[in-house]
């Protein structure tokens, strides 16, 4: 069978057949990986382990002697060897990096055999120290650093692979029924006292093993006289939103009068106490088994042969502070189908639907399944877009979405679906997504600026370096936002522009809420979908109440409107006035707009038309490939010229030869201005 380490074997008889979902909107939002892990199923010959640090499943034939195939969490890693058979392996894991394995094969010691480069391959042997305690079982905390946990306490070695044997770095008396090891951590829970539920948590780093405060279980019912009441099986340690919990999985009493199961989750910190931080309801009862992906709690309940999800950031509006329902539906994790491979495989064969929620499942924390008779290890994935169409609070469902790790286009997608077939009523919806999302995308910026500025003032050199913040798939900012959704949206024939419009302030509204500065192209969007419905008299407003902020982008896009809306061109000018922008970058602007003549009647509004290059507004005429503009704006200069020196022509130093050839050629010689004597 698989080792002592199953602690959440699903054991029950009474499975039922899958029923089909008839329904095509897709609900599923579990499912098992695409590539498990295979390795040779358990069998009379071959017994199966696994090791939770380091991920790996161990097939032992026959005690070792015809092979140990060792599968790591990817197929890179895959080790096969043999030992000698000395008896019944119960229990085989490698220290970090495979560099040393070690073998238990009694209650009394633990083998190790080096699977370094340069060293032999010869096993040595390591005794527990306390005199009549049984070996329960060990956990590598480095890759020479083992805890051995026996019925009487624990004992922290180094291994010295060299000398071929193990040095006592610690140990500790305490009586312990059973013990669980969370690798991310390196936190190893034992259970004490008679009835088991008081828990003591040691934790280890480089070297040193600290103890962390106990705390105590509370049992629905205490039993009389006392006996061991509170199994591993009930037990699981996990990560969630960076802290560390021990989940209890507390049974429906039937003394109690109590509507189900819950899971209670122990907060245990690094320093300090810990504490009962959330119950979560399970509103049943029977068989349960825990895993955590991506910071949800999943809940597998055999009997249903479904799975409930929690969130415990998400607050419930309703209840006491820590107090949770499921976020979603119980649903089936998705129907998986086992590939036949192998030389007996033939290309007609239908995959086999595998049996989920199996009695001989093994689950392990935090997100793996593993069916030892089958011999695959799946990692148990959640899928966001069914919860999209089980979830119809928006507000809920962004809260929920925002905290997953690969929510980025699910989110966009959300956004894009709320905003079709548009009502007026749901603006209130849409605004309130669009502060939950400006909220996440704040928080990025004021931490990427803060990094910023340590990084500026030199404060990083010291020891408390600032990390750079993480870009979570969760910060949506104004492109995604425009390329994804917007641009698209203002793009609709069937929707009113009223709504386009209301819709676009709504998000430059939150936006501003947020103090974000709203880039240009957003205004930009604003007022093309304005301009395309004629609405001159609400884009004259927004400029005039500043609803759209000034910005030179800006400034150039009322510029180039200015023939279908000529008081655009004043509006323009307005704008880049305000912003101080220097005449002469006015007159670039412009210029780079192909407004030839609009820089030309800018400049001489403010007086300038006498000190600027000929050449450079030449160029620019030349380039909009107008003969007649082209006409206007070389005889102005000719005009200026006989005004600033009594003679029309151009000086060498003006570099304007090729105009003046190019009038020539397309006018006639004639057409040049005469020098008129006075």
């Amino acid at each position: 069978g698989t080792s002592q380490e199953s602690t959440e074997a699903l054991a029950t008889n009474n499975i039922e057949d899958c029923k089909p979902n008839f329904n095509m909107i897709e609900e599923h939002y579990l499912e098992l990986c695409d590539n498990p892990v295979q390795f040779e199923n358990a069998s009379a010959v071959n017994n199966v382990f696994f090791d939770e640090a380091n991920k790996q499943v161990f097939a032992v034939r026959s005690g070792g002697a015809t092979g140990v195939v060792v599968k790591g969490p990817d197929d890179k890693s895959t080790v096969a060897f043999r030992m000698d058979d000395k008896g019944e392996v119960k229990c085989i894991k490698f220290s970090l990096g495979n560099k040393i394995l070690a073998v238990q094969r009694t209650s009394k010691s633990v083998e190790f055999i080096n699977f370094m480069p340069d060293l032999p391959h010869l096993e040595y042997s390591q005794e527990c120290r306390t005199k009549n305690a049984s070996v329960l079982g060990f956990c590598w905390t480095n890759w020479n650093e083992i805890v051995f946990i026996t019925d009487q306490g624990i004992e922290f070695y180094q291994v010295l692979p060299d000398k071929r044997s193990l040095k006592l770095l610690k140990s500790q008396s305490i009586n312990v029924n059973w013990y669980m090891y969370c690798p991310e951590t390196f936190v190893i829970l034992l259970s004490t006292t008679v009835q088991g539920n008081v828990l003591q948590p040691f934790v280890f780093r480089s070297g040193t093993m600290s103890k962390m405060s106990k705390f105590e279980i509370e049992l629905p019912i205490v039993p009389k006289p006392a006996k061991l009441n509170l199994s591993e099986r009930d037990i699981a340690v996990a990560t969630i939103y960076g802290q560390l919990y021990v989940m209890y999985l507390k049974h429906h009493s039937r003394t109690v009068n109590s509507p189900g199961a819950e899971v209670v989750l122990y907060h245990l910190p690094r320093e300090g106490a810990c504490k009962k931080a959330n119950v979560l309801k399970l509103n049943t009862t029977g068989k349960f088994a825990l895993n955590v992906v991506d910071n949800l709690v999943v809940v597998h309940h055999q009997s249903s042969q479904t799975s409930i999800i929690f969130d415990i950031k998400l607050k419930e509006a309703d209840s006491a502070m820590n107090v949770h329902q499921p976020v979603l539906p119980a649903r089936s994790i998705h129907p998986y189908k086992i590939p036949l491979t192998g030389p007996a495989a033939v290309a007609t064969q239908m995959p086999v639907p595998c049996e989920l929620y199996s009695s001989t499942w093994s689950v392990f924390q935090p997100d793996i399944i593993i069916s030892a008779s089958e011999g695959y290890l799946w990692y148990l994935q959640v899928k966001l877009q069914p919860a999209v169409n089980l979830l119809q609070d928006k507000g809920k469902l962004m809260d929920f979405l925002l905290r997953r790790r690969d929510c980025k286009m699910v989110i966009l997608s959300v956004c894009s679906q709320m905003l079709i077939g548009g009502e007026k009523g749901s603006l209130p919806v849409i605004a309130t997504v669009f502060d939950k999302l400006n909220q996440v995308y704040k928080e990025y910026l004021e931490a990427e600026q803060s990094y910023t500025m340590a990084v500026e003032s030199g404060q990083s050199r010291g020891n408390t370096a600032q990390k750079r913040p993480v870009r979570t798939q969760a910060v949506i900012d104004q492109s995604d936002m425009y390329t994804h959704v917007l641009s698209v949206f203002t793009e609709k024939k069937d929707t009113s522009h009223k709504f386009i419009i209301a819709v676009l302030m709504e998000y430059i509204r939150s936006l501003n809420q947020f103090q974000i500065t709203v880039q240009h192209y957003l205004y930009e969007l604003v007022i093309k979908t304005l301009v395309q419905h004629n609405l001159f008299y609400m884009l004259h407003q927004f400029l005039q109440y500043h609803v759209l902020s000034d910005s030179k982008p800006l400034a150039c896009l009322l510029l180039s409107l200015e023939s279908t809306y000529p008081p655009a061109h004043q509006l323009s000018l307005d704008m880049l006035k305000r912003l101080s922008t220097a005449n002469d970058e006015i007159v670039e602007v412009l210029l780079s707009k192909h407004q030839v003549l609009g820089a030309l009647r800018f400049i001489r509004s403010v007086g300038g038309h006498d000190n600027i290059s000929a050449r450079k507004f030449l160029d620019a005429a030349r380039q909009t490939e107008d003969e007649m503009l082209f006409y206007t704006i070389f005889r102005f200069f000719e005009q200026r010229n006989q005004r600033l020196r009594g003679n029309p022509n151009f000086t060498p130093g003006e570099h304007c030869e090729e105009h003046v050839a190019y009038f020539k050629q397309v006018f006639g010689e004639q057409a040049l201005m005469k020098l008129t004597s006075l």
